[in-house]
């Protein structure tokens, strides 16, 4: 039938029988060679081979000292009526200002406020940047290098069993960590850490956690702390102890406030080895899924997450070639 029709449009016009041949190789040309990577119009390709052979670009990265540790201890046991107990850990002398029912609105008001207007790195500047828009402060001196358990709760006569539906005009708890001596604020570039907390009250049952940590420095910008899905963390987390219904009650609950699973309570795996090859050290942090585990030599040939087979963007390295030769033992 193909015959057929081929003869019956030379015979019509031999000029635009050419003209079709020609097209349907050129077609099927671009398309054999884009298959196989060659360099080949967009318009042969379709989405995702176009964003399969785009560059990975490998950020520059610069190491700054974070003198502030904030950690929930017990988060099962933690809720609007008991109270909750943290733990820190800091590098100076600090203090750790509590805010209960502090203004979402007011609070990232703050965040622009330092970037624009004044720096946080006292409790008073957080406080005047938040126009007192919260239900009660508390406020603990830490000292340098000391692991202190802290118990906050709130004043039993406040009489405040939740804090409403979602969403919500206020965060259950924000922790302030500031430095304590105004001598170390010139040594630090990061002068002070926000941490928002989300405790369980009767309403909103999610476990407790920590939803954000911004780093605010003393430049004038603010950073928001994520943590890295590294292939050697064995950390424990609360999750692992709940029942599957509680389980799924917690993912429903933060898909509500756009919270993945994924970004607060990952599971991963227990090797310090690249994922890859199993050989060479784990170094190279993948964007934007966050995923911590290739080696040196592997990064290079990989244009997908090897984890979760999202597109990598970014990449960037833990520590560089220098630091790692240092961490070697030498052998004699």
């Amino acid at each position: 039938m193909a015959a057929v029709f081929l003869v019956t449009l030379y015979e019509y016009s031999p000029l635009f029988y050419i003209a079709v041949v020609f097209t349907c190789f050129v077609v099927t040309t671009g398309l054999v060679l884009g298959w196989f990577g060659w360099d080949v119009p967009v318009i042969l390709r379709n989405s995702e081979e176009t964003q399969f052979s785009t560059r990975v670009f490998k950020k520059q990265m610069r190491q700054v000292k974070n003198p502030f540790g904030l950690e929930i201890t017990n988060p099962s046991s933690a809720s609007i009526t008991t109270g909750i107990t943290l733990t820190t850990d800091c590098l100076e002398d600090s203090l750790l200002t509590c805010y209960w029912g502090c203004s979402v609105q007011k609070l990232y008001e703050a965040l622009q406020k330092h970037v624009y207007c004044f720096r946080i790195s006292t409790p008073q500047a957080l406080e005047d940047a938040l126009y007192s828009e919260y239900l009660y402060q508390e406020q603990y001196f830490i000292k340098k290098d000391s692991k202190e358990e802290l118990y906050c709760q709130l004043p039993r006569d406040t009489k405040i069993e939740d804090f409403g539906t979602v969403p919500r005009s206020r965060y259950p708890l924000v922790a302030l960590l500031t430095l304590a001596d105004e001598d170390d604020r010139e040594i630090y570039d990061i002068i002070s850490m926000v941490s928002v907390i989300h405790i369980p009250d009767r309403t909103y049952k999610l476990s407790c956690r920590i939803l954000y940590q911004y780093l605010l420095l003393a430049q004038g910008q603010f950073h928001d702390l994520k943590q890295l899905f590294m292939s050697a963390n064995n950390n424990f987390t609360p999750s692992n102890n709940l029942s599957s219904e509680e389980k799924n009650t917690d993912r429903s609950l933060l898909e509500k406030v756009g919270l993945s699973e994924s970004e607060v309570e990952p599971s991963e795996e227990n090797s310090k080895d690249c994922v890859v090859c199993q050989n060479g050290t784990v170094n190279w942090v993948l964007l934007p899924c966050r995923h911590t585990c290739l080696c040196d030599g592997c990064v290079k040939y990989f244009q997908q997450c090897p984890m979760c087979r999202q597109f990598v963007q970014e990449s960037f390295a833990l520590c560089s070639q220098k630091e790692q030769d240092k961490d070697k033992p030498k052998t004699l």
